[in-house]
């Protein structure tokens, strides 16, 4: 009998050992430890098993390898944790657009043909300018349907009145996935979607890893609470923890265990580098 696993969304699919190993080799694991974890993952499994518990299983087990792995193998499961009020999400593209070096500003006020827009983030190159609606869900479950890809092409009409001779371009990007009718609509209109594994190439996902711009909850050494309390500081990115030892201080982070959260830091964003 085929072993069914339960995916975010409750649906069902067949295990596909292969897939659990690509996931563990491209959080940088040796071909040799990836194999391994994900034979011996393969022998604890039941049919019904949640796609959850066998993250959590296989993240145990890349943390007892080596703790830079395992917190890029936890990447998705990180961003999730940036928690309800969405501005971390938000602070983190703008981040990630600044590193691949355009213009980006968050939270702005736009004036339309009609009316104002409050646009999450805007990006600038040259003339152009993308109004970027960033729609963040702490389920992986959870799709960004047909409706906000309307709304949010109703605005890009909207700007395009305002600057009729400069190019206004629109963007939507979710940290989980787009439903099936609402890639469709995009791709007739001309709406570019970013989510974590849309497109196929060059994706969220992918765009991450390149700038290697990992976010504070990523990391294993910080429990839950310490990183939500970094978070509510604005402090969002690994890298900006060793140019401010004051944030961790003030989470009651010192000594020995600031050390091991900055070695970490070093592992995750510097290549060659591990820990």
């Amino acid at each position: 009998m085929t072993l069914r696993i339960i995916k975010s969304d409750g649906t069902a699919e067949p295990f596909d050992p292969q897939k659990l190993q690509h996931s563990l080799e491209r959080a940088g694991a040796s071909d040799l430890v990836a194999e391994e974890i994900t034979t011996r993952i393969g022998k604890e499994l039941y049919n019904g098993i949640t796609t959850a518990q066998i993250y959590r299983k296989a993240f145990a087990q890349l943390r007892d390898h080596r703790r830079s792995t395992a917190a890029r193998y936890s990447l998705k499961r990180a961003i999730l944790d940036f928690g309800p009020s969405g501005f971390p999400f938000e602070a983190y593209l703008a981040e990630l657009f600044r590193a691949e070096g355009l213009k980006a500003e968050i939270d702005q006020v736009v004036q339309g043909g009609c009316v104002e827009h409050e646009v999450d983030v805007v990006l600038t190159r040259d003339r152009t300018k993308t109004y970027i609606e960033a729609k963040f869900h702490n389920n992986a479950g959870f799709k960004t349907d047909l409706k906000t890809v309307l709304y949010v092409q109703a605005r890009i009409e909207d700007l395009q009145k305002k600057s009729p001779h400069n190019p206004v371009q629109g963007m939507v990007i979710t940290n989980t996935k787009f439903t099936d009718v609402a890639i469709r609509y995009a791709s007739c209109v001309g709406l570019e979607l970013l989510s974590w594994e849309y497109p196929e190439k060059n994706n969220l996902h992918d765009r991450i890893h390149m700038a290697q711009l990992y976010p504070i909850t990523a990391l294993t050494t910080l429990s839950h609470g310490e990183k939500t309390a970094l978070l509510s500081q604005k402090k969002v990115l690994c890298q900006q923890l060793p140019h401010d030892t004051r944030s961790l201080a003030s989470i009651g982070v010192r000594g020995k265990r600031a050390d091991a959260v900055l070695e970490e830091v070093g592992a995750l964003c510097i290549p060659g580098k591990a820990i």
